[in-house]
């Protein structure tokens, strides 16, 4: 048995400068206007940051999508079944107003761009929240973006599909508008080469049967994980600072779930926001989201002008 005071770290840790090293001569594909067209509002990334973080990380994909295609190739081999490339997905997890969609849209506009010309898709997990509802009927509109918010099976099931190769697999949609799941509306994903998801509870494995029963949970079907990591205080505060940017914007329009905020005054909606951070987004970090964080394959972690700072890489 090991000794109690034996300590192996699962990461490889780098500092930005380190990281960046890592770049080798991987082109940047993208211009600082594509940036911000892909940007969310709030979360900053310069094209320098661009270059120094996910030029590295798309060439280590790279490495990481043949070694998956070599090993698929291996099983394909030994059972005599057919070749057929398995879609590579990746999956962008993280805490709320942390930037999981603004690192999702520059690696989906990167991988596009390799020189294989992948066939490349993004999936947010936000469409297979159950219909607003559901949520009321059951008594979960307070906890939505918790686990139990979810329609899980619904989730494990399209992953499953997207895995096992089959055409045109659908996604439903959301609407940050209506605040609620778009009825009848879908997201068709057709055998891409990379998916991209990016949600708050991707890498949640849940409960094991005592039994030992076979069970599959939705990180099991994901290749590479990404986990965009900041200290609570600083995610509070992008939290409420983007509240007060869409009380300006989004919130201005009559057809939006919040138009209802676009008339509070600031320090009304400051107090508002925090009350919000502190009563759902703060209890789902700290109970769902940050414990998967030690699951994830890479770490990005940010510090308070938004700019990664440090990067981890889990130990083979």
């Amino acid at each position: 048995m090991p000794s109690k005071g034996l300590n192996v770290a699962p990461y490889h840790q780098f500092t930005k400068e380190q990281w960046a090293g890592l770049r080798h001569d991987e082109p940047m594909t993208l211009t600082a206007a594509d940036l911000d067209r892909l940007r969310s509002l709030n979360d900053p990334i310069s094209l320098s940051e661009a270059e120094q973080i996910y030029l590295p990380l798309t060439r280590l994909l790279s490495l990481y999508v043949e070694a998956v295609q070599g090993l698929h190739g291996a099983a394909t081999k030994f059972l005599g079944t057919n070749g057929d490339k398995v879609p590579f997905i990746l999956g962008v997890a993280g805490s709320v107003a942390v930037g999981k969609s603004t690192t999702a849209r520059v690696l989906h506009a990167l991988l596009q761009r390799w020189p294989s010309s992948p066939k490349v898709d993004l999936v947010t997990t936000d469409g297979f929240l159950h219909p607003n509802s559901v949520l009321e009927a059951r008594g979960l509109m307070e906890r939505k973006g918790f686990p139990e918010s979810y329609d899980r099976a619904r989730f494990v099931k399209f992953l499953s599909d997207i895995k096992s190769g089959k055409p045109e697999v659908a996604a439903p949609l959301y609407s940050h508008l209506v605040y609620d799941v778009l009825e009848g509306e879908e997201q068709i994903v057709d055998r891409p080469d990379i998916l991209i998801v990016e949600g708050l509870n991707i890498l949640q494995p849940g409960e094991l049967p005592r039994a030992g029963t076979p069970i599959v949970f939705a990180s099991d079907f994901i290749d590479f994980s990404v986990y965009i990591d900041a200290d609570e205080e600083h995610l509070q505060k992008w939290f409420i600072e983007r509240f007060q940017r869409l009380r300006e914007t989004a919130f201005r329009d009559p057809d939006s779930f919040f138009h209802q905020f676009a008339q509070m005054a600031e320090d009304e909606a400051i107090a508002f926001g925090i009350s919000v951070w502190n009563a759902i987004n703060r209890p789902n970090l700290m109970e769902n989201i940050l414990p998967t964080r030690g699951r994830a394959d890479l770490i990005l972690t940010k510090g308070e002008d938004h700019t990664v700072e440090q990067v981890a890489l889990r130990k083979l």
